[in-house]
């Protein structure tokens, strides 16, 4: 099966760019950007020979394994853009509830899951399922000539395969008994991508995305271990504040909002 648009997309005008091997499509599309793309252009692969994470780790994506990225070019403000990334997890969320039957997820985060949901959203960019990393979300963004900029939404997905040397679980589809390949999980993601986008608005709805994201949420309420900077802060993970920032009370009592950091539940966030 080919790489293709959900219906919905094409006929919102998104287009695809399809490869089966790539070096970063984060990179590919910020390119195609610097070279007057004007947007809403899906850059996929089932390979990725050099992609990356969060502060410059390495995300692999072996073959069969989805790598996409939605290239987004606007005028807007920049600080509205980086919650694109809330809007990511929910889209993939939901195209893994659309693709994956019924029973074959079960969720067990290591002392941090209500099981409420089969994928969780781990702050600010992982997806999980039965309490390990499945998927991680990054974006990168460049400036355009006459004020405007590019964001890349990159989504890497472990469809078939994941990292066995990581300082926390990982998992894939195909390990959770999930028979779904990257090209139908695509078409499912093009799909729920257009719907979450909608009601993110370009920022006029965060709120509404806010509330979604927090009825997915992994640890809400449980104690979490956050490292900023080298520092380690202990507390209960309480929310996300409208900026989708995230909150916790630490063990003294004192509301701690941050804005950037590692986030570790249960049995790993005593040994951090």
């Amino acid at each position: 099966m080919a790489f293709r648009l959900a219906p919905t997309a094409a006929s919102e005008g998104f287009r695809l760019e399809a490869h089966d091997t790539v070096g970063s499509t984060n990179a590919l599309a910020l390119a195609h950007a610097r070279a007057g793309d004007p947007g809403k252009l899906w850059v996929v692969s089932r390979k990725q020979e050099s992609g990356r994470g969060r502060r410059g780790r390495v995300w692999a994506t072996p073959e069969g394994n989805l790598a996409a990225t939605l290239l987004v070019v606007t005028g807007g403000e920049l600080r509205l853009a980086a919650t694109l990334g809330f809007v990511a997890g929910l889209a993939l969320a939901d195209a893994l509830d659309a693709v994956v039957p019924q029973g074959r997820i079960a969720i067990g985060l290591d002392g941090g899951s209500q099981g409420k949901n089969r994928f969780e959203l781990k702050w600010p960019n992982d997806v999980l399922a039965s309490g390990a990393k499945l998927a991680g979300i990054l974006l990168e963004s460049a400036i355009l000539e006459g004020g405007r900029f590019a964001v890349a939404v990159g989504i890497g997905v472990n469809v078939v395969a994941y990292p066995e040397d990581l300082p926390y679980p990982a998992t894939s589809l195909r390990t959770l008994g999930a028979t779904c390949d990257a090209e139908t999980l695509f078409l499912a993601l093009s799909d729920a991508w257009s719907e979450n986008a909608r009601l993110w608005s370009e920022g006029r709805g965060l709120s509404a995305i806010r509330q979604r994201w927090l009825a997915r949420a992994a640890g809400l309420g449980s104690q979490v271990a956050v490292r900023i900077d080298g520092n380690v802060v202990r507390g209960t993970f309480e929310t996300i504040d409208e900026d989708c920032r995230f909150v916790i009370r630490d063990d003294e009592g004192t509301v701690v909002t941050i804005a950037a950091g590692d986030v570790h539940f249960g049995a790993v966030a005593s040994a951090v």
